[in-house]
């Protein structure tokens, strides 16, 4: 997808919780398990696909395929998960699919059963993906209501801001504003220092770290539509490319 084609994607994405009585066709699962195996290599993840993961919900209604979001237990793992857990959403979102990312509500045992993972890998959530219809159900419309009663503006996620934020700054915020996280809490604090972006939250071994990692792919996509290329570091910094990272060496043992 091009980014034009994420943005509007990103426009075109609801949390969807009631989907049709007819799961995915066998072509769709293919290509949605493909974006899978590519995750899982280049940001050595490990999501696993399920074809009809419908038993392990009450309150969802309809038939419907899953993401199991699997990876290391550590915040950097969690990071990319919501990084890129967030392109796939986006991926089906474009192509008419019904999607919502689910942090609980759901019989964890069941799923458990349904993917198998190693005792050392970590099921942080998962992401429902199936047919819907054009229009929210009466239940989404209640849903949405509420989780979205208090939206929170950019300009309240930040805790430090030194100077205004340039307009290109300024629309990759906006999209960040669409990014969804667990009860619309958007959790990820922001600072604007000496022109530069940084984000983290309080609770780094929790969702809070899913939601940061969506955030950081909503604010790549609308940083980059102005021109504006870049990457978020380790330490939870944006840098852009003409930008450099100044770091000690490691070893300096033997030099004068």
């Amino acid at each position: 997808m091009t980014n034009d084609e994420y943005i509007k994607a990103i426009e075109m994405r609801r949390s969807r919780r009631t989907y049709r009585s007819v799961g995915l066709d066998d072509s769709t699962k293919a290509v949605i398990k493909n974006l899978v195996d590519i995750v899982n290599k280049n940001a050595g993840l490990d999501f696993r696909f399920v074809d009809d993961g419908s038993s392990a919900f009450t309150i969802f209604t309809g038939k419907f395929s899953l993401i199991a979001i699997c990876g290391d237990d550590s915040e950097k793992m969690r990071v990319k998960s919501g990084y890129f857990g967030e392109m796939i959403v986006l991926e089906c979102a474009y192509h008419g699919l019904g999607t919502c990312w689910v942090t609980g509500t759901y019989n964890e045992n069941k799923i458990l059963e349904m993917i198998k993972i190693p005792k050392e890998t970590r099921l942080y959530g998962v992401i429902v993906v199936g047919n819907v219809k054009p229009k929210l159900s009466q239940k989404e419309k209640i849903m949405h209501n509420i989780t979205h009663k208090q939206n929170k503006p950019y300009q309240k996620m930040f805790v430090v801001c030194d100077e205004k934020l340039p307009s290109y700054y300024e629309y990759a915020m906006k999209l960040v504003e669409k990014a969804p996280s667990a009860t619309n809490s958007r959790p990820v604090h922001f600072k604007y220092e000496n022109g530069v972006i940084s984000g983290y939250v309080d609770e780094p071994y929790s969702d809070k770290s899913i939601s940061f990692g969506v955030a950081q792919l909503h604010f790549c996509i609308g940083a980059k539509a102005k021109g504006v290329s870049g990457e978020w570091d380790s330490s939870g910094r944006f840098c852009t490319n003409d930008s450099k990272v100044i770091k000690f060496p490691e070893n300096n043992e033997g030099e004068n």
